[in-house]
């Protein structure tokens, strides 16, 4: 069996994608001398929110996601964050490779809340690698990789926002149900109100919140 090894070495922004977009950068090593024809390669991706410390701000932010900060001891639990393939070309002993993860910035999706949530810092992954790869100097063997295979990537928090800046400036969005997005379309044009933004300023007011 070919032992594989992984490391992931950086982590970009795509800013040419059409939606957010995230470009990790993999290293992969193979057992020395082995020709590795190609590389049917799968990428579960976590976040393992225990792995690093939260200012107050932040611990309130998280707040719906893991509860008041007495209980994170048992509420701090990895957060799925993304499931991706890729191809990786022929190589022998050692090869790099771009891992493309498209992101969302639905705030309904845990891994997105998270995130909007930090301020900075680093956000800790863990890849876990599985897949099938096609080796053998004359003819093809097919060999499955490990699931044991993982690696541990901090991932700076400002790459992160400068994505989702690139596609959102200063915006937020939120997914509604048809029938409330119908009801907040007809409340909208009974005011004859301007733009989305005046149609929930206006409801924050009536309620007495604060928009600012």
């Amino acid at each position: 069996m070919t032992e594989f090894s992984f490391a992931c070495t950086d982590v970009r922004a795509d800013g040419y994608a059409a939606g957010p977009t995230l470009v990790f950068r993999l290293r992969i090593t193979a057992t020395p001398g082995t020709r590795v024809h190609a590389l049917a390669l799968r990428c579960q991706m976590r976040v393992e929110p225990a792995r690093r410390g939260y200012d107050d701000t932040e611990a309130e932010a998280l707040g719906d996601l893991f509860g008041e900060r007495s209980r994170w001891g048992s509420s701090l639990n990895p957060v799925q964050f993304a499931q991706v393939s890729t191809m990786v070309p022929g190589f022998t002993g050692e090869i790099e490779t771009d891992l493309v993860v498209p992101c969302t910035y639905d705030t309904d999706i845990a891994a997105s809340r998270y995130l909007r949530s930090l301020s900075g810092g680093e956000v800790p992954l863990l890849l876990l690698f599985s897949g099938t790869a096609f080796t053998g100097a004359g003819g093809f063997h097919v060999e499955p990789v490990p699931w044991d295979k993982e690696v541990v990537h901090r991932m700076p928090v400002k790459v992160w926002h400068e994505m989702i800046d690139q596609h959102f400036p200063g915006c937020g969005w939120i997914r509604l149900p048809a029938d409330a997005m119908d009801a907040l379309l007809a409340y909208r044009s009974r005011r004859a109100l301007p733009s989305w933004q005046a149609t929930v300023e206006t409801l924050l007011a009536e309620a007495g919140e604060r928009t600012r």
